[in-house]
């Protein structure tokens, strides 16, 4: 088969790395894919948005299957343009994108269908979302409120503001944090408290089979600190659910939202990602992602024993109930290096120095993200720059074989945290 994978990050990275270990593939594309990318795949300089473009090499190089990394290309519509032509591929549809390219559209689709979530309201300017923080709904002027930008933002739309001040203040940054589009429109948002956990599974329309827990760490620095990133390393480990939790979030949660994409006549077909809080009410959904989330990707499908290829056809054929998927026991983790500046000015052109030694580390893989070749020297090219991975039979051996290869890579400015995986039972707040 020919295979066809839309990104360029450590995420798409990762996919080719699972599509690779396929014999069922001949022949693996990635448009545009990155420097990483470009040693197991022939990368296509396409933009993951120029989805004309991509369909028409989809269909002039004969791809079976193309396989959508990030959330802009489904929000602009790729799945439908590609079904309109009679090419198969792995994505959310338009309407079923919507689940993330719009946070007001998935709170209401929530209350519709009974999804437990935090409480919320939606201003259509900056005036509208202070007139409503100065009113009763939010609770007293110190008590913490999320503000979020309404459209696709990169993971940069959310301020988890300390009381009524902070929210304000985040209100008249938005537009500047998020940009124009993505901040038309703010939503507040109760903030919760517990203990995060993103659940990612695949989905066929009715069925679904779900992929091993994670968690994420979103703040730049130590001790879950400093800014807002789009994820500065993952863990997965099945203790981060119990039985009876995952029981509840099945039918609180995922069966209500599968029912309630059908009733809508979007039927989710693909990759849902679930961002939760374990409340002392229960688990309550903090947000949808339609897609694979990064890094949660790299620490998931290192342990995918199962061939993707074949997950894929059962979710296009409506038969993800009629096959088991296997995944390695134990745990896994990824802890990301990020270049200088990150994440609101990231330095590109950086040397990257020890990637072979690091990469030679015992059970571990690195997945490039902002990496580029200049004169045959690897660079920096984005703000996260690799994700070092390893599973492994505890987590505390995942991540002993991760930071023994971080220790081996560098570049001026280089940042990366090395409390991964720790604390997994602290309280955290809605992000």
């Amino acid at each position: 088969m020919n295979i066809l994978v839309v990104g360029s990050g450590g995420r798409e990275h990762a996919i080719c790395h699972t599509f690779a270990k396929s014999t069922r593939v001949s022949k693996l594309f990635c448009a545009p894919g990155n420097a990483g990318i470009a040693a197991i795949a022939e990368c296509v300089p396409l933009g993951a948005d120029d989805i004309e473009a991509l369909s028409a090499f989809a269909a002039d190089n004969l791809i079976d299957l193309t396989f959508v990394g990030g959330e802009s290309p489904l929000a602009l519509g790729i799945v439908d343009l590609f079904e309109s032509r009679g090419l198969r591929i792995i994505g959310a549809s338009k309407k079923a994108a919507e689940l993330e390219a719009s946070k007001a559209f998935a709170k209401d689709f929530m209350k519709r269908h009974g999804v437990p979530t935090a409480e919320y309201a939606v201003a259509g300017s900056a005036a509208e979302a202070v007139s409503i923080l100065e009113s009763s709904k939010f609770g007293v002027p110190d008590s913490p409120v999320v503000v979020k930008a309404d459209g696709l933002a990169a993971g940069k739309g959310v301020v988890v503001a300390a009381n009524r001040a902070e929210a304000v203040a985040a209100i008249d940054d938005l537009e500047e944090i998020a940009g124009k589009e993505a901040a038309a429109r703010i939503v507040l948002e109760e903030c919760l408290t517990g203990r995060e956990v993103s659940l990612l599974m695949f989905a066929d329309g009715e069925n679904f089979a779900l992929m091993p827990p994670t968690r994420d760490h979103k703040r730049l620095n130590e001790g879950d600190t400093g800014p807002n990133t789009g994820g500065m390393g993952t863990i997965t480990d099945a203790s981060l659910l119990s039985g009876d939790q995952l029981a509840r979030i099945t039918e609180m949660i995922i069966r209500p939202t599968l029912q309630g994409c059908i009733a809508e006549g979007f039927p989710f077909r693909g990759v849902l990602f679930l961002g939760l809080m374990i409340t002392r009410q229960g688990p309550k959904l903090l947000e949808y992602n339609v897609r694979f989330g990064d890094p949660e990707t790299q620490s998931i499908l290192v342990r995918l024993e199962t061939d993707l290829v074949g997950i894929c056809e059962a979710m296009l054929e409506g038969k993800l109930d009629q096959g088991h998927i296997e995944w390695k026991s134990g745990n896994s983790a990824t802890v990301i290096l990020a270049a200088a500046g990150y994440p609101q000015n990231p330095r590109k052109g950086d040397v990257v120095e020890g990637l072979q030694r690091a990469a030679s580390v015992p059970g571990v893989t690195i997945f490039h993200a902002g990496t580029a070749l200049d004169g045959g020297r690897l660079i920096t090219s984005g703000g996260r720059v690799l994700g070092i991975t390893a599973a492994g039979d505890t987590l505390e051996s995942a991540l002993k074989q991760v930071y023994s290869a971080v220790k081996l890579v560098s570049w001026d400015g280089m940042q990366f945290r090395s409390d991964i995986g720790k604390g997994m039972t602290s309280t955290k707040r809605s992000v």
